[in-house]
């Protein structure tokens, strides 16, 4: 075989959809993991769908993912422009469309939206229950067709294809593909403003720049026997096809832009690290032969097999997407993670306290940034609580215990002036020693009164290290007077 040639060909009409990326990531990996070329064409030939600044998140985005690209608008590689509206600008499309209807393959087609309309009016009448267009223009003379031509009349060129018998293509997920050619449409090829639709301008992109393997979303499916038609017209040889499996939310739907986390960029707003996304992405549909889930995208050019893709749909699952993400911040560089964690820490925290610390105690706690805030909350200020938060089983706590303990410690505390983690930890366990305590016994009501959590990311002494010996003494009064106060 050629070298391996694959595309990613997204339109430019706004953010990039998790299909789109995993499309571009598939076709990434199966171009580098065969030592092949990955190229970047941007497809505007529906211009009434772009978006400005839509391109830019093109570039961004794979840059952004590591998805670098070999040839592309900014990296000519000898079979440019890599912009369709330019490929357009030079004729390329008309030019092989007008080969089509020269060798029969193609035809001229004046009729109006009016009378289309009509038709297809006409055969819900009849009871048809797949609307195809007739043929109609097919008919007319060399004579006719040079005439209206010649008067400007507007046109559309389409596919002939056959009504009779049937196309098969070879999808190397699918397998064989077989249909009836009767319900093939004589597809549009080129479009009555002159720009090609995305099927005619794919076919022939993808056999000028000499793709060797087409990656896209099952949804293309039932298209692709009209694209075969098309490389047999032509003479050309046809890519081997990889189509991928829906992407579903977990209640089993098409993933949709309403879903707050369709996107890309959606993802990255909700604190997702790039890494993370990448590699859930990646398994969207395909897993490797030893089923490790956690990997670079090094990890995944090495392994990565497009014959292990799935048929069925993916489930886009959040709750794993969370588990890995949370992996992903675990492994991070302690600087890295900070200043990823500083904007989180600063929007809860506006004491002068050491924030290094806190980002310390919250790494392997979170799954996302935004996690940050609900860990964190009780450094700016001690939440209201319910005095039953001391009571605890297997420490053998109770309000009333606490408010003992605590009303033991707290000279103990006032007396000291290292207000270290390690200086508090050693005086509390010399406190629990000297009293016949259990350690539990008073960190538990410690933390309690420091927190007013029931969960947080550091113990009783690392809190008090981070907020001072003032705020903590202020605190652990706080906590003997509503106990005494809800006590009595």
């Amino acid at each position: 075989m050629s070298k391996v040639r694959t595309r990613f060909a997204p339109s430019p009409t706004g953010r990039m959809h998790v299909g789109n990326l995993r499309t571009a990531l598939y076709a990434y990996l199966i171009s580098k993991h065969e030592g092949g070329d990955f190229i970047l064409r941007i497809e505007d030939t529906d211009q009434e769908r772009l978006v400005e600044g839509a391109v830019d998140i093109i570039y961004r985005t794979m840059a952004g993912t590591g998805l670098i690209h070999d040839e592309g608008p900014d990296k000519d590689g000898g079979v440019g422009p890599y912009v369709q509206s330019e490929r357009q600008a030079q004729g390329i499309y008309l030019e092989y469309a007008k080969k089509l209807i020269e060798k029969g393959e193609a035809y001229y087609c004046f009729c109006t939206p009016e009378e289309l309309e009509a038709r297809c009016k006409q055969e819900v009448v009849e009871g048809k229950t797949v609307s195809i267009y007739d043929k109609h223009c097919l008919n007319l003379s060399q004579e006719e067709i040079d005439a209206k031509l010649a008067a400007g009349v507007p046109y559309v060129i389409r596919q002939n294809n056959p009504r009779t018998g049937t196309t098969s293509f070879e999808d190397e997920i699918y397998g064989t593909i077989t249909v009836d050619n009767a319900e093939l449409d004589d597809m549009i090829l080129i479009k009555s403003d002159g720009y090609p639709t995305y099927n005619f301008a794919n076919v022939v992109d993808d056999h000028l720049m000499g793709i060797t393997h087409v990656v896209r979303g099952n949804e293309y499916l039932s298209s692709s026997p009209k694209y075969n038609r098309l490389y047999e017209a032509f003479g050309w040889d046809v890519p081997i096809y990889v189509h991928c499996p829906l992407i579903t939310n977990e209640e089993h739907q098409k993933l949709s832009k309403r879903s707050g986390h369709s996107s890309y960029e959606d993802l990255l707003d909700q604190g997702f690290l790039t890494e993370a996304i990448v590699n859930f992405v990646a398994l969207l549909g395909w897993s490797p032969e030893d089923n490790q889930e956690i990997m670079s995208l090094s990890d995944l050019v090495a392994k990565f097999d497009y014959r292990h893709i799935n048929k069925s749909p993916a489930v886009f699952d959040m709750t794993k997407l969370r588990w890995m993400n949370g992996e992903y911040i675990k492994a991070m560089d302690f600087d890295a993670f900070y200043e990823k964690a500083l904007p989180y820490i600063k929007e809860v925290v506006t004491k002068d306290y050491d924030l290094k610390k806190i980002a310390t105690m919250v790494k392997t706690r979170i799954e996302t940034f935004p996690d940050i805030a609900d860990h964190i909350d009780f450094f700016q200020e001690v939440p209201d609580y319910d005095i039953e938060m001391y009571s605890h089983k297997k420490m053998k706590t109770t309000p009333e215990t606490s408010l003992e303990v605590l009303k033991e410690v707290l000279p103990v505390l006032e007396a000291l002036d290292d207000y270290s983690n390690d200086s508090i930890y050693e005086t509390v366990k010399n406190f629990v020693a000297e009293h016949e305590y259990k350690n539990g016994y008073v960190l538990w009501p410690l933390r309690t009164a420091v927190s007013g959590k029931q969960m947080t990311p550091g113990g009783a002494t690392e809190i008090m290290e981070v907020i001072g010996k003032e705020e903590s003494i202020s605190r652990i009064k706080a906590a003997i007077e509503k106990l005494s106060a809800e006590l009595n």
